[in-house]
């Protein structure tokens, strides 16, 4: 199934995505932990990822880029602050520069991504949190939820192909 639900709340500076799954939680793990699966719907059908670096582990960084339509590269990182395999994964999300380091004047969110169990499947829920309202405002006017719900409406796709 794609996305169930996206709701904002500026009052608790936080968005959250809902997306029901034809798949049990550990095959649902599996989209975060494998990096090339990963890869495959982190960015938006135009906009695909690719992951430098990614250590799942508390204390660990990913790093990527995304490729436009015109070759442009948005780069983003992670910081990895706790995963409970495979249920939870909470890490820091921010943007990156041309060299990959965190980029200056950039919001830098939180997200925490849990996949509960359902009879037939799981719900994965992504709740990502803002530092301010002005944070919150700036990267939703980039296009974040247009963005991430077209990036997780490519998971059916994947987990289909068993």
């Amino acid at each position: 199934m794609s996305v169930t639900d996206i709701r904002k709340d500026p009052e608790q500076l936080t968005m959250t995505l809902v997306t029901e799954l034809d798949a049990p939680a550990e095959r649902a793990w599996q989209l975060w932990a494998d990096p090339r699966m990963l890869e495959r719907w982190w960015g938006p059908p135009s906009y695909p990822a690719t992951f430098v670096e990614h250590d799942l582990t508390p204390g660990g960084l990913c790093s990527y880029y995304m490729t436009g339509p015109d070759g442009d590269q948005p780069r983003g990182w992670w910081r990895i602050m706790a995963v409970d395999a495979p249920r939870s994964l909470e890490l820091e999300d921010g943007f990156a520069d041309e060299h990959g380091e965190p980029a200056d004047g950039m919001p830098v969110m939180g997200m925490r991504m849990e996949i509960t169990e359902r009879p037939g499947g799981c719900t994965m829920t992504l709740v990502t949190t803002f530092a301010s309202l002005e944070g919150m405002e700036r990267v939703i006017e980039m296009g974040m939820e247009e963005g991430i719900r077209s990036a997780v409406g490519q998971i059916d796709a994947i987990l289909a192909e068993g």
